[in-house]
């Protein structure tokens, strides 16, 4: 063991090598002493690369022990890059990374052993326990009294859609630290718009919660505020963590939630060894729980903190950033000085209708597959899956090669298959929406082996899955399991996310995040899908600025935004559309660099004559 340690030590890096090709704020974010410490790292900023580097730079000079190092991120896929890159730099065997959940589960897991206790059992599907709870209040009785008298929302499609809703609005709830009784007045000052009345659903709320403890169960959430708890109430427990734990990093910080922060600072201790690093501006999961202002009160949260901001873009052009910011509502403008280089002016294109805008666009794709760019190095964005449909069929018409980034190869896979199999008997959109909640629920179960990460891998594809059975009732008034199967078959093709093939990416603005492409086609910019109908309030508002403004900084060289006057949602069914909002402020943008590169055109073309007429007159 000691000699495997020397040869991995001995291909570790030279403290001085990490700070290779590093800017001064990132050296200063890898090098400094401070603790806690906050990094702002914005989009292109290179993130990923100085939080492995500070981590390995940490490890190399002893200030860390590999052995003790967690790092914890969202998902398991960015878990197993962390540690990929690590590996690179010459260490991260000894280093635990892995999602909140997965740690809290396994911590609890350990403690139960200590204890000789029995290990907790995961609830398999939130939405089943919540059916026979309303089935238990008996005929008529489904739904409590609140909702039934007056209630605006009880007649829509069914028990499957009121099941899917309480069992989002519990999830919301629980990532927030919202009790049963303290449901009613959080949902009324956040502005729910719920399936049923925020009395009658802290009801059922309430209800679910005493079921379950009744049958010893806990959910996905309770891993973390259980995790919490016991760290708070067991100082043996807490002391053994906070050993194993000592030196701890989080990516992606502005995904965290109020639960993940509570675990956090119980895991920290009162003297935290802590490092965290995120960019508000790409705070895009709130909707599932994610708080967007933690990571800006962090020093309020962790007193003493030091914060660095890395401001450098190294990924897409001034001009790119330019328009990006508008919609954020900044009026950045290109520096000549900075690491972007100079490009192209985005463009901002409207068509007659969204087939005519999936046409137009692959012709300029086309036109944008050359010698030295790859189909690969090529990306169309939308809000939803169901607006990449139409881009499928103009691939197809011109021959060109596509992949729907999650589309593909998951479908075949296990659960996914078997899942896959039972939607397609179902009758209805009512029990297709049922399947739906029972796949997000089962999604959110961890697995039952310890060493494993929950909701990821086959949770993922279940999840997705979910997600394509949604796109399709949108879209389909008499949806059935095998039209959803007719669904598939007509806009999947065989091939798998970004699996080595040279092919244009098409993907949703949510997938986009943290990937990057030459040139990028961000579309379907109309009023109802960006932002979403569905964002009334200003923290959802606000939340979709931040995710457009993720899908335009995928573009390194060139962005190209547009919108259709007419959608259709419903086969045969055209519906008027009006500009997304947004789109005033990237305009001005664009008008504001047309006029930058005029003047600073007219001023080249002077020196030019000025030039001539020295040498003329020499």
């Amino acid at each position: 063991m000691l000699r495997d340690r020397a040869r991995r030590r001995s291909r570790a890096v030279a403290p001085e090598d990490l700070l290779a090709g590093c800017d001064k704020e990132q050296v200063e974010a890898i090098t400094t002493a401070a603790t806690p410490l906050c990094i702002l790292a914005g989009a292109g900023s290179g993130k990923t690369r100085v939080l492995t580097r500070r981590m390995a730079r940490r490890v190399l000079d002893g200030s860390a022990i590999e052995a003790h190092v967690l790092a914890l991120t969202f998902t398991r896929k960015a878990a197993g890059e962390l540690k990929s890159r690590l590996r690179g730099l010459g260490l991260g065997e000894g280093v635990t990374a892995g999602t909140f959940h997965a740690i809290a589960l396994a911590e609890l897991r350990r403690l139960a052993a200590d204890r000789r206790q029995t290990a907790p059992v995961v609830l398999a599907s939130k939405a089943r326990l919540i059916g026979e709870i309303l089935d238990a209040l008996g005929p008529g009785q489904r739904l409590p009294s609140p909702a039934r008298r007056g209630s605006r929302t009880s007649s829509r499609l069914g028990t499957a859609h009121i099941v899917h809703d309480i069992a989002g609005e519990i999830e919301w709830s629980k990532a927030r630290l919202i009790t049963p009784a303290a449901y009613e007045e959080e949902a009324q000052a956040a502005g729910r718009r719920t399936v049923l009345e925020p009395g009658a659903l802290a009801e059922v709320y309430a209800a679910y919660e005493t079921e379950r403890r009744k049958r010893r169960l806990i959910d996905f959430e309770d891993l973390l505020t259980n995790c919490a708890a016991e760290l708070a109430s067991d100082p043996g427990f807490a002391a053994s963590a906070r050993w194993r734990f000592r030196h701890i990093f989080v990516d992606e910080y502005q995904d965290v939630n109020a639960a993940q922060l509570a675990l956090l600072r119980q895991w920290c201790g009162a003297e935290p060894d802590l490092c965290v690093v995120g960019d508000p501006d790409q705070a895009i999961y709130g909707w599932n729980g994610s708080d967007p202002r933690a990571i800006l009160r962090f020093g309020d949260d962790f007193p003493g903190a030091r914060v660095i901001r890395l401001a450098a873009n190294y990924r897409s052009t001034g001009e790119i950033l330019a328009v990006a910011g508008a919609v954020l509502g900044r009026r950045d403008r290109p520096r000549a000085d900075g690491p972007s280089p100079e490009g192209p002016i985005p463009t901002l294109r409207s068509y007659a209708d969204d087939a005519t805008e999936a046409a137009s666009v692959a012709e300029f794709v086309r036109l944008a597959h050359r010698p030295g760019r790859s189909w690969s190095q090529i990306a169309v964005l939308a809000r939803t899956n169901a607006q990449l449909s139409a881009f499928r069929k103009a691939f197809e018409a011109k021959q060109i090669p596509y992949r729907a980034l999650g589309d593909y190869l998951f479908l075949r896979r296990g659960v996914v298959a078997t899942a896959l199999a039972e939607l397609s008997k179902a009758p209805n959109a009512t029990v297709l929406s049922a399947l739906a909640a029972d796949l997000r629920a089962t999604a959110a179960s961890p697995p039952e082996e310890e060493d494993e990460t929950p909701n990821e891998d086959e949770g993922g594809g279940l999840s997705e899955l979910a997600e394509l059975v949604e796109d399709y009732l949108r879209t389909d008034v008499v949806a059935t399991g095998a039209g959803f199967r007719s669904y598939l078959e007509t806009t999947m093709r065989a091939g798998d996310a970004r699996d080595g093939s040279d092919a244009v990416d098409l993907v949703t603005f949510h997938r986009a995040k943290g990937l990057e492409w030459q040139v990028v086609f961000v579309t379907g910019l109309e009023d109802g899908l960006v932002p979403i109908a569905h964002a009334q309030d200003d923290a959802s508002l606000a939340e979709e600025e931040r995710l457009l403004y993720v899908a335009c900084t995928r573009a390194e060289e060139e962005l190209h935004c547009s919108w259709s006057k007419e959608r259709s949602f419903s086969p045969g069914q055209l519906s008027s559309r009006q500009p997304s909002p947004y789109l005033r402020a990237i305009e001005e943008a664009r008008q504001r660099l047309a006029r930058l590169q005029g003047r600073s055109s007219t001023a080249a073309r002077a020196a030019l004559e000025a030039s001539r007429r020295a040498l003329a007159s020499g």
